[in-house]
């Protein structure tokens, strides 16, 4: 009798199927994607419109949300985001709006696109207000990229959403830019969860206080605001890249270059300072001949910093320089 060898025969053609790796049990549960356009960049610049996608654990959308914001003042860069003085005259306050975009916000991780200023702006906001936002960790999608190791020409949201193939109608509309965004983050996140890649999740600490530097006269827009006492607790974990050295004009900003900041910015220091802690960069509380780069908008103060830099021959950029530089920071060499 001949022996049946039919069950273990391969089946021509077929390919068994691998399977995928399981979902690592540390991602979080669920995600809000948010982008904010606002009149500036500084401390007391206001929210013009926000938009929020809720995703799910794997990305999937849930919803999507979008209002525009009357900022009781100049919107600002109406070039850029399109919203003028007579759009926004009918919107509504932020505090008016609190109640349903903490909804969408709570329980979620924040995920934004240089995360650190779509957090800042909306804790400015939720404090101004005489509220606190309910976000405990946020979610840079720039950082995301970099641990990827995305090949990405610089890390502007076009350029994240090209590489996923993801058509962008709108730039600098909140919406349109959330949407692309949450479309970009989807793949983004997969890959990570497929190759155990640990999420750069980072604490939220929200604002508790804040007041007006000036009353409002009757019927027109508030002044200035000004933060009171509250400061976050600014011990910084250690630089994890060494020092390459000095920055090179005309080149780019390296991981582990220590910079260091003196006099006045547009942008608020903080938020200059995190920035450039997400980008890989050690933040220097003064200047010595390690120091690879001091920023500046008045190179010619008196300052000890500034004439350390002068005596040590430490490079000098300003601001905006730094700003633009810190949009693609290149990783050490050999990683």
């Amino acid at each position: 009798m001949l022996e049946d060898r039919t069950a273990a025969a391969p089946l021509i053609g077929q390919q068994p199927v691998p399977t995928p790796p399981p979902w690592p049990a540390a991602y979080p549960q669920g995600y809000a994607v948010v982008d904010v356009e606002t009149t500036g960049l500084a401390r007391d610049d206001r929210i013009v419109s926000a938009a929020v996608y809720r995703l799910d654990a794997r990305g999937n959308v849930e919803d999507h949300w979008y209002t525009t914001v009357n900022p009781q003042r100049d919107p600002g860069p109406v070039w850029i985001h399109g919203l003028t003085s007579e759009v926004l005259r009918g919107a509504p306050l932020f505090p008016e709006i609190t109640g349903e975009l903490s909804a969408r916000l709570d329980g979620r991780v924040l995920v934004a696109h240089n995360a650190i200023f779509d957090w800042s702006m909306l804790a400015r906001e939720y404090a101004r207000a005489g509220h606190t936002a309910p976000v405990q960790q946020r979610l840079c999608t720039i950082a995301l990229a970099k641990e990827l190791q995305l090949p990405l020409p610089n890390h502007k949201l076009a350029s994240l959403a090209a590489h996923y193939g993801v058509v962008q109608q709108r730039a600098h509309h909140a919406l349109d830019d959330a949407r692309v965004l949450a479309e970009a983050f989807r793949p983004s996140l997969h890959l990570a969860a497929g190759a155990g890649v640990p999420l750069p999740l980072h604490v939220c600490r929200p604002l508790t206080e804040w007041s007006d530097s000036a009353p409002a006269p009757a019927g027109g827009p508030p002044a200035a605001y000004r933060p009171m006492s509250w400061r976050p607790n600014r011990r910084r974990p250690a630089c994890p890249y060494p020092n390459p050295g000095r920055y090179a004009a005309g080149g780019p900003l390296v991981q582990g270059m220590r910079v260091a900041f003196s006099g006045d910015t547009s942008v608020d220091r903080e938020l200059l300072e995190d920035r450039a802690i997400e980008a890989g960069l050690h933040i220097a509380t003064s200047v010595s001949r390690l120091t690879s780069l001091l920023v500046t908008n008045d190179p010619e103060s008196a300052t000890s910093k500034t004439a350390k830099a002068r005596s040590a021959g430490t490079p000098v950029i300003d601001e905006a320089a730094f700003m633009q530089l810190l949009q693609d920071v290149s990783p050490q060499s050999g990683e």
